[in-house]
């Protein structure tokens, strides 16, 4: 990060310029007790290289590889990816943070985003892609708002308990507020998919939509068809909702069973998992409704010499419309971690995709075996992508002794699930040597 100091004598230049005396008379339009409460008790500075010390200190609390193995996954994911997407994104051309709007000056970043657009709408098996969102939980919560404004008059939005858990708080959290919505959720079955006889039993002329994982939290494969030609024939939409983007590299597109609209988190395409972000928001529709569609969309076109160019072609935020008409107060993602989404697909390609898919399924079935045959159980029965749930006793006990031995066995689903006490969420990608695999049945097998 740059370092650009300002000098007392920058700050009087700035004062002076706007007309004020003080730094203080810039916040006095702000209440006197509003500016005491949001006064901050902070340190005196320190030296650069007391700040490097401390922050070095900071990060050696952290555990990565290869001091660590972590069989973490719901919601980020470790996953390889070729140096290329980084050398790439590194250019020059693409230093920005945000989406140019001007076609005479931004032809490379608009091109790149209606690549990443024609990339997504073929990865989800629809008709017309946005030029993505924040991430994965946000695309969600905008997937039912665009529901509810394709049918206003239905009150009820039907969401499946096995969505990940922060993707639903996210839901919940953007339709607080919004008059006359009411959000249901559906139970799973023992197998881990919905439970069908619920959803037909909840679903009515009142449901807008019904939203579904796809995998679901559990990495479970959800039949999809089946749940899209009931919700069909209710007239609601389906709504899928992917955490783990590399399974649609294997799996069937959403849209080709049925979904009417389709988000994921990309962050398992190319996007390192940092901590937790930032990721990126893949959104995608049928044609007939991309008017309401939230986001942008970028179109090709030709000018008045029949050149081809790329233009801002739909862009439904209200710096463009009536706020009232505006469909997101979302712009799009920051442009660089939809490029590397979009680099990192061109060079996989199709056959590419799949094979890493493949990989990670042959891996992950590989760890619930040799689980097994170390006494742990696998609760649900239907098929998973590379997450899966394992059960043992005082699974949060074995976790904390693990964790202590450099293993990070997955998530204690008790957290978000009580009733799934002593059950543990597992995931295995393409990094993990056979060797951690085993190392962790082995482990998890001695509290089995």
């Amino acid at each position: 990060m740059r370092y650009i100091p300002h000098t007392d004598h920058d700050i009087t230049a700035m004062l002076a310029a706007i007309g004020i005396e003080t730094v203080d008379a810039l916040f006095s339009h702000i209440p006197e007790e509003l500016r005491r409460r949001a006064t901050l008790q902070l340190p005196l500075g320190k030296g650069e290289s007391e700040v490097h010390t401390r922050l070095t200190s900071l990060a050696q609390a952290n555990w990565v590889a290869p001091e660590s193995v972590s069989f973490l996954g719901a919601g980020a994911y470790p996953h390889f990816s070729p140096v290329v997407v980084d050398s790439l994104l590194q250019r020059s051309e693409f230093a920005t943070a945000y989406t140019p709007y001007q076609p005479e000056v931004s032809q490379g970043t608009l091109q790149a985003i209606f690549e990443f657009q024609s990339l997504v709408a073929t990865l989800l098996g629809l008709d017309v892609a946005n030029a993505s969102m924040y991430d994965g939980a946000s695309a969600t919560a905008e997937a039912v708002l665009m529901a509810r404004r394709i049918a206003p008059q239905r009150s009820t939005v039907l969401i499946a308990r096995s969505v990940h858990p922060q993707y639903r708080q996210v839901v919940r959290t953007y339709l607080d507020g919004v008059p006359g919505v009411r959000i249901v959720e559906v139970p799973w079955a023992t197998d881990g998919r919905l439970d069908t006889a619920a959803l037909a039993r909840l679903l009515n002329d009142q449901v807008s939509c019904v939203v579904v994982g796809y995998p679901n939290v559990f990495g479970v494969i959800e039949d999809l068809g089946s749940l899209g030609t009931m919700a069909r024939q209710q007239g609601a939409l389906t709504v899928t909702t992917t955490t783990e983007a590399l399974a649609l590299g294997l799996l069937k597109a959403p849209g080709e069973l049925g979904a009417d609209i389709a988000v994921a988190e990309g962050q398992s395409l190319g996007l390192p998992m940092s901590y937790g972000g930032p990721g990126v928001g893949l959104f995608a529709c049928r044609d007939r409704f991309l008017r309401n569609m939230p986001g942008r969309l970028v179109g090709e076109t030709i000018d008045h010499e029949g050149r081809r160019g790329f233009v801002l072609t739909l862009a439904t935020r209200e710096q463009h419309i009536r706020r009232e008409k505006a469909t997101s107060n979302i712009c799009t993602n920051q442009g660089l971690c939809a490029l590397g989404v979009t680099i990192f697909l061109s060079l996989m390609g199709k056959q590419g995709l799949r094979e890493l898919a493949q990989r990670n399924v042959k891996k992950s079935r590989l760890a619930c075996d040799l689980l097994v045959q170390h006494g742990c159980a696998a609760p649900l029965a239907a098929p998973f992508f590379n997450e899966f749930v394992v059960s043992l006793p005082n699974a949060r006990a074995q976790w904390n002794r693990l964790n202590t031995q450099g293993i990070v066995a997955g998530v204690v689903l008790e957290d978000w699930y009580p009733e799934l006490k002593d059950c543990l969420l597992l995931c295995v990608t393409e990094l993990h040597a056979r060797a951690e695999i085993e190392r962790l049945a082995a482990e998890l097998g001695r509290g089995a």
